[in-house]
């Protein structure tokens, strides 16, 4: 049972995410649910916490080195494409904190770099609770399909 929320943390914590595939997340919750083993019930808070862990960890650690990125010399040498991605995270952030949930590739990059920008821990922590739970429900939208089909 705490492989859905190990399975939803490491597929959107920073940097693992990368190489941990959310269909693994998927198979192992549509084979607890048809065993009986777990209800849609119990994976979906399970799913949403891990996933909440990760995005929060990639966020953090970006906020936490935002600064210290700011003042690099790689700041310094491309400060203003720097100033445009910050000024593009300010107006479309919420959206690319939904948008990132949902998408494989960016999932586990998308928190960091939102923190490395500034972006409000307050307002990133709605968010991301928003789209966590709209990503866990899909899932076990994906699971109950999974399971008629079979």
């Amino acid at each position: 049972m705490l492989l859905v929320p190990a399975l939803a943390f490491l597929e959107s914590c920073l940097g693992i995410g990368l190489f941990v595939s959310g269909a693994l997340l998927l198979i192992v919750a549509s084979v607890l649910f048809s065993t009986g083993v777990a209800s849609l019930e119990l994976i979906v808070p399970l799913a949403m916490s891990g996933a909440l862990a990760g995005d929060h960890v990639g966020f953090y650690a970006g906020y936490l080195i935002g600064p210290r990125f700011h003042h690099s010399d790689f700041a310094a040498k491309y400060g203003q494409q720097i100033q445009r991605a910050d000024a593009l995270i300010a107006r479309f952030g919420g959206f690319a904190i939904f948008v990132g949930r949902f998408v494989p590739a960016i999932r586990s990059i998308v928190p960091a770099v939102v923190g490395i920008s500034g972006f409000s821990r307050r307002k990133f922590f709605v968010l991301d609770v928003l789209a966590c739970i709209s990503w866990s429900l899909a899932r076990a939208v994906l699971v109950k399909l999974i399971d008629v089909a079979v």
